[in-house]
């Protein structure tokens, strides 16, 4: 694992994850995301919020994402989950001029790939004010709401957008969702944060980079090139 950008800067493309990637995981907009998770599964179960949080959680950890465990256990409309769920404030996401003039100056195609949807990547997007960058974005209904990090879907995202993996370069804070990446020769880069689950498997060999400054690392590997 190494945190120096070196070496990065002639890949071809360069795949983000969105959420507690993107922004920063301290601005706690996933935490509100969290809890609109709770009242959706707490009403449409009928249970008390402590139980629902409970199930949110098992899903996540078993499926990959807590909605696809309630599609396969439940039979849910993925979309009034996903409408709920991303009926959220914005406001605590910053624009990020950093960030803004690292892409810019980050040769390769840029994509995002998400478990959220299309309509919260934009907004988030326009948000940070980056989204003049990404030529697409590979959301999870696109998937078929087959979550990273089922392999399956990495291998469909390399089709879709005729990747060559041995030059494209994933970026992500959950670093289990790293694994299937490096599996098809991918480089990884790991973004730490203090979120228990994100550091699930960051001490395998399949995180090849690390950072807590998405922002000033990209602006490093630019500086390289």
């Amino acid at each position: 694992m190494s945190t120096s950008p070196r070496n990065l800067a002639s890949h071809a493309a360069w795949v983000f994850d969105l959420d507690n990637t993107l922004y920063c995981a301290s601005s706690n907009l996933f935490g509100q995301i969290d809890v609109r998770m709770k009242t959706f599964i707490a009403r449409f179960l009928d249970l008390e919020p402590d139980e629902a949080f409970k199930v949110q959680k098992r899903y996540f950890r078993e499926y990959g994402t807590t909605l696809r465990g309630l599609m396969d256990r439940h039979d849910i409309d993925p979309r009034a989950f996903l409408d709920h769920v991303h009926d959220i404030d914005l406001d605590v996401v910053r624009p990020n001029p950093v960030l803004d003039k690292a892409l810019e100056n980050l040769e390769g195609r840029k994509i995002i790939f998400t478990n959220a949807d299309v309509g919260h990547a934009e907004r988030v997007m326009e948000r940070l004010g980056v989204s003049r960058h990404f030529e697409a974005i590979f959301d999870i209904v696109a998937c078929d709401y087959i979550p990273k990090p089922e392999p399956a879907v990495y291998r469909q995202l390399v089709e879709r957008f005729e990747l060559d993996p041995k030059s494209t370069v994933m970026v992500e804070d959950m670093a289990r969702n790293l694994k299937p990446a490096a599996d098809i020769g991918m480089t990884t880069v790991w973004v730490h944060t203090d979120n228990d689950w994100g550091q699930d498997g960051a001490d395998g060999d399949h995180v090849h980079h690390v950072t807590d400054d998405l922002s000033s690392w990209l602006s490093d590997v630019s500086s390289t090139s």
